[in-house]
């Protein structure tokens, strides 16, 4: 029991500050919150909170604020991502279900994540390493020109135009078409390219110099297509709401603007967080990146059932409405693998 009531005194000291950024006196405490106790109670509660490290009295004679080790506990007692209001989610899913292609996904989701949580938004692209040919089409645009177009499970596309030199009729372009999905349907990307240099071969000298011929400009082209895309791509938005918090990070802001430049720190903070429907919270020190040691990070994995394509997240002050956060980052992660499932 007493160790619940401190629990209490400590998740009523973490709201109060997170919506005054002011310190928290324990007469405020018990005049603002049901604790059941006196004001001399709770001025206990918070001795014993401070000597565990929970809270702190940044200046003589004034309230308590929350330490690291008090955000970290508030977080981890949290008994779940509390749902949002079915008004809510019937516009984050309009919002997303009205996207074109992939790169309007991602455009999309970090502009709502950013809005809904008032911090900086990271989405990344859907993982090469893990996204697998979905399907290949091959369209003839002219007599010895060819479209290659490469699709993926993550609904992303690359095409290129392919010329063949000699030209190719209809039943050619349908038998390339069906060589290539044959072969490459399936595969992951980091394995595509090695699949798609054996095809020549492969074919065998009953498919004539002419078919090998246009086969190999197109695999050609697609390993090029399948190397150069190797990189991760990410998204961010929303690092103006930074400047809103500019008291929480003292004179480290200038830091923390220029660790957000770099796509390595970026890929790095939602790296740790790829596992759909499980929201990973980290905070100060536990970002493992100086320049953010200010900073809490909010972040999940999206995807498809377990398979996670990506990751996606938020950057803010550590001052900041967790169960808020890390509900609406569980809830537009959720749908954007439902959207992207669904192509």
């Amino acid at each position: 029991m007493l160790e619940e009531r401190r629990l209490e005194v400590l998740r009523a000291i973490v709201e109060d500050f997170v919506t005054s950024n002011e310190p928290v006196g324990s007469k405020a405490l018990a005049e603002r919150h049901a604790l059941g106790v006196s004001p001399a109670t709770v001025r206990n509660d918070m001795a014993a909170l401070e000597e565990d490290g929970f809270i702190t009295q940044p200046h003589t004679s004034a309230g308590r604020i929350p330490t690291d080790k008090g955000y970290r506990l508030f977080v981890d007692r949290l008994s779940g991502v509390k749902p949002l209001s079915r008004a809510e989610r019937r516009a984050i899913q309009n919002f997303l279900e009205g996207a074109l292609d992939l790169d309007d996904v991602v455009r999309r989701s970090v502009r709502l994540l950013a809005q809904l949580t008032r911090q900086v938004a990271v989405v990344q692209y859907p993982s090469l390493t893990s996204s697998r040919v979905r399907h290949i089409e091959v369209v003839q645009i002219s007599a010895g020109r060819l479209l290659i177009v490469m699709i993926t499970d993550a609904a992303r596309v690359e095409q290129r135009i392919v010329d063949v030199g000699e030209p190719v009729d209809e039943d050619t372009v349908a038998e390339l078409r069906m060589i290539l999905n044959r072969a490459l349907g399936g595969r992951r990307l980091s394995d595509a390219a090695a699949a798609a240099a054996s095809l020549p071969e492969e074919v065998g000298e009953e498919a004539g110099p002419g078919l090998r011929t246009q086969l190999t400009a197109l695999a050609t082209v697609l390993i090029e297509t399948l190397v150069e895309r190797q990189e991760e791509r990410i998204m961010l938005a929303g690092t103006a709401n930074l400047t809103r918090s500019a008291l929480d990070f003292s004179d480290s802001l200038r830091l923390v603007l220029e660790a957000l430049e770099e796509q390595v720190v970026l890929l790095k903070l939602i790296g740790w967080a790829r596992e759909p429907g499980t929201v990973t919270v980290r905070i100060g020190r536990e970002t493992d990146v100086d320049a953010l040691r200010s900073t809490a990070v909010v972040a999940t994995g999206y995807g498809r059932g377990a398979a996670a394509l990506g990751g996606m997240g938020v950057v803010g002050p550590k001052r900041m409405d967790y169960p808020g956060t890390m509900s609406a980052v569980w809830a537009v992660a959720n749908y954007v693998g439902e959207v992207l499932g669904a192509e």
